[in-house]
């Protein structure tokens, strides 16, 4: 079962975020768009470490951010954490997927705590002002034996 909406933003309250109240939904927290970046250089998945390829940040231009079609890694603007019992799924806003746009988000285990990033796909040029609503948390009841304590708990945090 999905946490309310009011769950959600206590939970990134804890968390230090300052939410606006538009930010609240029935049934998850808006989440903002923080920094865009490119992926400059490739990254490397092995069985014994990974290395996340160097990113080049996209600069807004009078006040946002054009984007051309293409593949881009958003920051989110809030930092978050994903209580104990909970898992967390980011969905891209309604207007983003009418705008030819979407946002992949990898699962956030219970225990995670950071400013998380996501997949940004742009389908159709697109401008998004910085802090402007991209996604949605959303936390749901989960079983689960301890809590994350990867290589990116923390992140976005120093």
């Amino acid at each position: 079962m999905f946490d309310s909406g009011a769950t959600v933003a206590a939970a990134l309250e804890s968390a230090d975020a300052d939410l606006d109240e538009t930010q609240q939904q029935p049934n998850g927290v808006d989440l903002t768009l923080g920094a865009v970046f490119e992926q400059a250089a490739p990254g490397e998945i092995r069985r014994d470490g990974k290395r996340v390829g160097e990113r080049t940040e996209v600069e807004p231009e009078d006040g946002a951010y054009r984007l051309e079609p293409g593949t881009y890694v958003v920051r989110y603007g809030e930092p978050v954490r994903i209580p104990e019992a909970r898992i967390g799924f980011v969905l891209p806003r309604s207007t983003l997927l009418r705008n030819a746009c979407t946002i992949d988000t990898a699962v956030w285990d219970a225990g995670y705590e950071g400013v998380g990033e996501g997949r940004l796909d742009v389908g159709h040029e697109i401008s998004i002002e910085p802090g402007a609503r991209i996604a949605q948390l959303v936390l749901a009841a989960a079983d689960h034996e301890g809590t994350y304590d990867g290589t990116y708990q923390g992140e976005g945090r120093e």
